[in-house]
């Protein structure tokens, strides 16, 4: 799609080649110019296509605003891509071309290596001169700036069966919307490191308007989807939610998913839990109603559903037979889409024919272990992708596929990864939040793809401020909870 977009681009504003590649060269400099200092020296390594010329446009106007720059081409000038060598004509000096691999300069760890050799543009491993080289950055020990896409990475498929030594382990990838699919994925992150989306003027008339089947959440996303609340509105009008959890040993996982329902705006919480934990919820969350079951210990048999707008069953309900039991009465009961998490997912995993009775656009919340025991193994992580997509198309459902950049699959088989986020949520109980703040949207009306797109964005939102303030360590999901409510203020205060 990149491609297609630089194209219109270039047809729509009547502007050369050059130029959108001048454009590209100007953002990653901007960016460049603020994180290296002006005492390290800058050793630009570039091919022959088109990133070569954003290496050799971003060397020149780096070496003009005052840095040490030295450039290093793969090949002569004769065999370069037509904006590759007029930038290449433009630097004038452009350093001399590595010819073999007994030439490779030397690299100091204190370097700054912008890497401009293949980006995007490989579609198989890299091999001869072009993986010594790569071997040898990544040898050096220098912090490594990837233009567009760290070089032997591809794009679209995986690059698991390629050496980790033929791809560039970048420090920061400078890439540019729309942003590429392997970028996505925790099997790149050692080749991608940070990676920046930078804005280079593609033509936005073009990128929205095409038939895509991957979107990137983001807040111009989410912001049109809130619901604003009117000046006579009551408890009634914002929905009833039910939430079935917990059992012994397992009541704070009840909590932690009742807390934040509440703080996702439901005019009514209940939470379906076993006697035993009836002190510690009303204790805990004395804002949620309670429905009783009659097993003391864990879920035994579903409740009258007929009050309820939204329903979430699984955090903490464990798997014994009289749970599981229950939990498929639920199913065959229900006719309002369901939300299946925790030991839900692990309950259906050893239960697949009953996926056949899901009511239509119910949504799964899977980390990657309840991930594979629900929907399979999976040999790298387009093809996790791939058989999520395939889920979601086969059963009519929403799949949430918890992790960075969380994939939410849609029933028409497109995926939407979230922008939201950080190492810190890595923690018991940010799942059980991210449930109740699902289940909270739907019982105001919101529908199960805006309930996703917008449950999981705010669930990261909250959980950077709560970084913020508490680091990666000390971070925990009452943290999450805690800052649902700035989360929300950020998104409709820009109404």
């Amino acid at each position: 799609m990149i491609r297609e977009a630089d194209s219109h681009t270039i047809i729509q504003e009547s502007i050369a080649e050059i130029d959108l590649m001048e454009r590209a060269a100007l953002a990653c400099f901007n960016w460049l110019k603020e994180h290296v200092s002006g005492d390290q020296k800058i050793k630009v390594f570039c091919g022959a296509g088109n990133n070569g010329g954003d290496g050799l446009a971003v060397a020149r106007m780096m070496r003009d605003a005052g840095f040490g720059v030295e450039v290093f081409t793969m090949v002569s000038p004769d065999r370069m891509s037509e904006c590759c060598r007029k930038n290449f004509e433009r630097m004038q000096d452009a350093g001399y071309g590595i010819e073999d691999s007994s030439n490779l300069p030397v690299i100091s760890p204190s370097d700054v290596v912008i890497d401009a050799i293949f980006g995007s543009g490989l579609t198989r491993p890299a091999d001869g001169l072009s993986a010594a080289l790569i071997h040898h950055i990544n040898a050096s020990g220098a912090m490594v700036v990837a233009i567009d896409l760290p070089s032997g990475l591809i794009c679209d498929s995986t690059t698991r069966a390629t050496p980790a030594h033929l791809v560039i382990h970048a420090d920061y990838t400078l890439t540019f919307s729309p942003p590429k699919l392997a970028l996505f994925f925790p099997e790149n992150d050692i080749f991608v490191g940070n990676w920046q989306l930078l804005d280079i003027g593609l033509s936005e008339e073009y990128i929205n308007s095409a038939k895509v089947k991957n979107f990137m959440t983001r807040e111009a996303e989410v912001m049109p989807m809130l619901k604003k609340r009117g000046k006579f509105s009551h408890k009634g009008t914002y929905g009833h939610a039910l939430i079935i959890g917990g059992s012994a040993g397992k009541m704070g996982a009840a909590v932690l998913a009742a807390r934040a329902c509440l703080r996702s705006g439901p005019g009514l919480v209940t939470v379906r839990i076993p006697a035993s934990g009836i002190s510690i919820l009303q204790t805990a969350v004395p804002e949620a109603m309670l429905a009783i079951d009659p097993n003391p210990d864990y879920y035994s048999e579903a409740p009258e559903l007929s009050t309820y707008q939204a329903i979430a069953i699984g955090p903490g309900i464990g798997t014994s037979a009289h749970t599981a039991s229950a939990l498929k009465i639920l199913i065959q009961h229900t006719r309002i889409p369901i939300v299946f998490d925790a030991d839900a997912l692990n309950i259906l995993a050893e239960n697949k024919t009953w996926l056949g009775f899901i009511p239509k656009n119910s949504i799964f919340t899977p980390h990657p272990g309840e991930f594979e025991r629900l929907i399979g193994k999976s040999s790298n992580d387009f093809d996790r992708n791939r058989l999520q997509r395939d889920f979601s198309f086969r059963y009519q459902c929403y799949v949430v596929l918890k992790g960075a950049h969380t994939a939410i699959t849609t029933p028409d088989g497109s995926c939407h990864f979230n922008t939201t986020g950080n190492p810190g949520m890595a923690a018991g109980g940010s799942g059980d939040v991210l449930t109740g703040i699902i289940t909270g949207l739907m019982a105001q009306g919101y529908s199960s793809m805006e309930s996703c797109l917008l449950g999981v964005y705010v669930h990261g939102l909250a959980g950077d401020m709560a970084l913020e303030a508490n680091g990666y360590e000390a971070l925990t999901a009452g943290d999450i909870i805690s800052n649902l409510g700035k989360s929300f203020i950020s998104l409709y205060g820009k109404f």
